[in-house]
């Protein structure tokens, strides 16, 4: 959500920012509706003041003994008046803060502009891809001997569901264990088991709704299945005042996400990359303004850190205007090298969103020795999607009789196992 009076004090740059994401100007016209809704507050307040003014009037030409049917008949008017442009009022302030609620986030100043993903800039490149012996085959090639059971999966429920089993169900908890593990131990998150189902409100408040509402999947009760952890971790300090001195803080959770991968027909259709159902080990940090930007650059150096230990090769890409997500100012992708494919493929990506959400949940902060409130910033990154994760391992991992090492990392979690072997 953005400020109103930031648009008012500077419209040339808040029109700028739009520019640099690709779309028009709006400036005028969401100034012309606040001006509209200020004018109407306005002349709310002022006929109030003369109703009030008006009937103290009556009384006192009473007790005068002097005629008030004048007086009497401009109060019945206001009475009858007030109603009216106090509806009037609401409408257009519900209809600014409708328009605003559609705006994205204005990308932040070292955000490259562009157009799409083509357009990304690397920051930087770690580790080494592995060379085989073979010719490296595709995760759907090698994940069926060892549990990835894909035709079970669509028979159960449609595209874009996998069923796992055996080795690859062991894989895939391990993952998601082993990230916990990193996360809480290594970077000082907290564990959290959120809900799966939240409320129009929750969606709203980390930008979910009212643009996105085709992506998600929504119950027959009016709830909506989390697309991500960072729904339920954000709002957590939705409608609240923290002291300074709670700040940050840093959150963690491992969870299924549903999408309705609405936007995406036709793409990743094979396989095991993008699902309706996954799971995700998400972080999230509430934070400071003034402790945003180091944050953004820790989180995304933990995400780093599940992909050093499991020594897959990555890189770092800092996205272009257009292929940055609605709430961001700016965000980095991380993309695991995928042997079978010979490219690069994202596995994480951590944002800033500044203080946007925290305007649409009202999550604020009293600075230390003042009586005033601030809004709060907020991040997300995911450290890291499960699925992709266990893609990521079969592929590097692989060996040439189709078993499938397994990296040092993960090994305590899977009782000591340094091989997974075809069935």
């Amino acid at each position: 959500m953005h400020d109103i009076r930031f648009i008012r004090d500077d419209p040339a740059a808040f029109d700028a920012a739009l520019a640099k994401r690709g779309l028009a100007p709006l400036s005028d016209e969401l100034l012309a509706i606040d001006a509209r809704a200020r004018a109407l507050t306005t002349e709310t307040q002022e006929l109030l003041a003369r109703r009030n003014e008006a009937s103290k009037a009556i009384g006192a030409a009473r007790a005068r003994r002097d005629d008030p049917t004048d007086l009497m008949a401009e109060v019945a008017a206001l009475k009858e008046r007030l109603p009216q442009l106090e509806a009037e009022q609401k409408r257009v302030a519900e209809d600014l803060s409708a328009r605003l609620a559609t705006i994205p986030n204005l990308p932040l100043a070292d955000v490259p502009r562009g157009a799409d993903e083509d357009d990304n800039v690397v920051v930087h490149e770690r580790g080494t891809p592995p060379a085989f012996a073979f010719n490296a085959a595709e995760h759907d090639a090698i994940g069926p001997a060892l549990g990835l059971d894909f035709d079970t999966g669509v028979k159960l429920a449609g595209a874009r569901f996998t069923l796992l089993r055996g080795d690859a169900a062991r894989l895939h908890a391990a993952l998601g264990q082993f990230m916990l593990a990193e996360l809480t131990a290594r970077h000082g998150y907290e564990q959290v088991v959120p809900p799966l189902l939240v409320r129009d409100e929750v969606m709203y408040g980390t930008g979910q709704l009212p643009k996105f509402a085709d992506d998600l999947f929504r119950t027959t009760d009016g709830r909506w299945l989390i697309p991500t952890a960072e729904v339920s971790l954000t709002n957590i300090v939705r409608d609240s005042i923290l002291a300074e001195g709670e700040l940050p803080l840093r959150f963690t959770a491992l969870t299924a996400c549903f999408r309705s991968e609405a936007g995406a027909a036709g793409r990743d259709t094979r396989g095991f990359i993008r699902q309706h159902q996954f799971e995700k080990a998400e972080m999230v940090s509430i934070t400071t303004p003034d402790q945003s930007e180091a944050e953004h650059e820790r989180m995304t150096a933990a995400a780093e850190g599940v992909l050093d230990a499991l020594g897959l090769a990555y890189r770092r890409m800092k996205l272009c205007t257009g292929d940055m997500g609605f709430s961001a100012a700016r965000t980095y992708d991380l993309e695991v090298w995928l042997p079978g494919q010979a490219r690069y493929r994202e596995i994480s990506s951590c944002s800033t969103c500044t203080d946007f959400q925290a305007r649409r949940m009202n999550a604020r902060y009293r600075p230390a020795g003042e009586k005033g409130t601030r809004f709060v910033h907020t991040l997300n990154g995911s450290g890291l999607a499960v699925g992709r994760t266990l893609v990521a391992v079969l592929e590097n991992y692989q060996q040439a009789g189709g078993a499938v090492a397994v990296p040092d990392a993960l090994q305590p979690f899977l009782g000591g196992q340094t091989l997974l072997s075809p069935r």
